[in-house]
């Protein structure tokens, strides 16, 4: 039986990027089974705990509190200035690395599910990326905190974040079930990934501005342009610089379109490829 069901399907058919394709629409019109699942995901999660989810909010809270002042002071920036462009980066950063680290095991981890249940491969990715989804959306109410400690301004230029929250989750399923598939057939994968989002996060504009960088001139300036090649970079300005009230450059989002385009695409060639084989390799 192959991963969507069709037990009658020969392996000479699956590697078609209509069964791909039809792998993802399956998935999706599943939404009912998925969003259970990564409701439950969550609730298994704080089982017995007294504040349940909420403590994703209090230990995301209190790392940005504690990064936020300490490199405000080291950078000698203003904590009204700093400490909401950690805090929101610490938050689209949290999302971005749970898709890439959880994702890289989503099959391996879901192989019992993969191999008794009759659904679509894509529904274990939908429920992890709803499951980050939903760690994101907890994290929110400390955004809301700072709109009201610090005043952000909301205008209609923070209507953004949404079509770049929407860009964020569709990357999260390409990413996830790109390289869920990898992992699953070569298990090095999924460390290695781990190791590289931890070098990742400190490559990346979160606990540091490449704006302070630019303003030192000279050859540290030269070093802040060089954050530009980090893809990463651009997905978390298109996120975080609607949410802070700051103005985000065009070229961002035609950075973050194309990646996005380059991923499916790269996405759909490893389902087309592989994915009748993950029920075999987990």
């Amino acid at each position: 039986m192959t991963s969507d069901g069709s037990a009658d399907t020969p392996p000479s058919t699956s590697k078609t990027f209509r069964t791909a394709f039809r792998d993802l629409g399956r998935g999706w019109s599943q939404s009912e089974l998925w969003l259970q699942l990564g409701w439950q995901d969550i609730k298994q999660r704080y089982r017995r705990s007294v504040l349940g989810p909420l403590w994703i909010t209090i230990a995301t809270g209190v790392m940005a509190l504690a990064l936020g002042l300490l490199y405000s002071m080291l950078f000698q920036i203003s904590v009204r200035e700093f400490l909401p462009h950690v805090t929101v980066g610490f938050i689209v950063w949290g999302f971005i690395a749970g898709c890439i680290k959880d994702g890289s095991n989503v099959f391996i981890e879901n192989e019992g599910l993969i191999k008794q249940l009759p659904s679509a491969l894509s529904v274990h990715v939908y429920r992890l990326v709803w499951r980050q989804l939903l760690f994101l959306a907890h994290n929110m109410v400390i955004w809301v905190l700072l709109v009201l400690i610090f005043r952000i301004p909301l205008t209609w230029n923070t209507l953004l974040a949404i079509p770049a929250l929407a860009l964020l989750v569709i990357n999260g399923v390409w990413v996830t079930m790109l390289f869920g598939v990898i992992a699953t057939r070569f298990r090095d994968v999924a460390p290695l990934l781990e190791s590289l989002v931890q070098l990742l996060f400190y490559v990346t504009p979160i606990v540091w501005t490449t704006q302070t960088l630019l303003e030192q001139g000279g050859e540290v300036a030269q070093r802040a342009r060089i954050a530009e090649l980090n893809p990463l970079y651009h997905y978390l300005e298109i996120v975080r610089g609607p949410l802070i009230g700051l103005e985000v450059p065009a070229y961002h989002w035609g950075i973050v379109g194309a990646c996005t385009i380059a991923g499916l695409l790269a996405a759909v060639l490893v389902m087309r490829q592989w994915r009748f084989r993950v029920p075999y390799w987990v």
